[in-house]
């Protein structure tokens, strides 16, 4: 995956035609990465329930193939709330862009949720991210929790899980079970993201193991921290106790830096496809740790 490197502010209001070039393409840059993450999450492997290349995982209704239909998708939608973050739009206006580019996912999977997650999640990631590139701030993790919090937090935060909209899975997870949500995680500024999994991948990116090692280890950390709701609803109270269980067993040994740790993950995966188990909350977090770590990193 390619890293993103801060580059030069946008062009001054004097220079209009140059500045629009730049945030164009600048825009585009982030699009592309921000695409490349959701990829790198996609061909991980092994990922306990989740949908790779190798399998389908837990889920009987979608593929790998499925998977990259939505992030062809996809495309256009990062870089339009990228240009809007750089803009500082309200949140109605980031927000009726992902519902827009959930319309475009589901055309493309024939009505299968793929990314529904990671549109919210990375989508509000690019906004912030295009925000600090607009006040020519350094991009760093800690800038642009910041800047989320600072610009769209509140709206998160006041932003109904239901909404007046169909009720999604997600949301009958959070009135049944009290589980933590994608917009209760915006609204804090992703903390599972900035506190949990991109510490993890980089502790093993330090330990000097690759990146495959490093992703697996964010998301085992991030699965054993959150209240994961497709976890919620596919398995109900025992079936988050037993992602956790399983997770921070997985952490607690070591990590990938025990020598068995891919028959350990192979092992939960396994067990996970047996319960129909599937921490796609996590999954959807990961690329966000992606998408922040390629950014930040130089």
């Amino acid at each position: 995956m390619d890293n993103l490197n801060p580059v030069q502010t946008v062009g001054a209001p004097g220079r209009r035609k140059q500045g629009d070039t730049g945030e164009r393409a600048l825009c585009q840059r982030i699009a592309r990465v921000a695409v490349r993450s959701l990829y790198a999450e996609l061909v991980l492997y092994p990922k306990p329930g989740l949908v790779s290349k190798i399998d389908n995982g837990s889920h009987t209704d979608m593929t790998a193939a499925t998977f990259v239909r939505s992030l062809f998708a996809l495309r256009r939608y990062f870089g339009d709330i990228t240009r809007a973050g750089m803009q500082d739009a309200p949140f109605h206006v980031l927000k009726q862009l992902g519902i827009d580019a959930e319309a475009r996912m589901l055309r493309a999977t024939g009505g299968i949720n793929t990314h529904r997650g990671a549109i919210f999640c990375l989508g509000m990631l690019c906004a912030a991210i295009g925000r600090c590139q607009a006040l020519g701030d350094a991009l760093t993790p800690a800038r642009i929790g910041e800047l989320l919090r600072a610009c769209w937090g509140q709206a998160l935060g006041a932003h109904s899980v239901v909404n007046g909209a169909p009720v999604s899975h997600g949301a009958r997870a959070v009135l049944r079970y009290a589980a933590s949500g994608a917009r209760e995680e915006g609204a804090l500024g992703f903390p599972s993201v900035f506190d949990v999994g991109l510490p993890a991948l980089r502790r093993a990116v330090a330990a000097g193991r690759g990146m495959r090692e490093a992703r697996i280890d964010a998301l085992f950390a991030l699965m054993a921290h959150i209240s994961d709701t497709n976890v919620y609803h596919r398995g109900g109270i025992e079936g988050a106790l037993t992602v956790r269980r399983q997770a921070r067993a997985f952490v607690a040994r070591g990590g990938t830096a025990a020598p068995d740790w891919e028959a350990r993950a192979l092992a939960s995966h396994r067990s996970f496809v047996a319960a129909r188990l599937s921490p796609g909350g996590a999954a959807d977090l990961l690329g966000a740790v992606c998408l922040v770590h390629a950014v930040t990193t130089r």
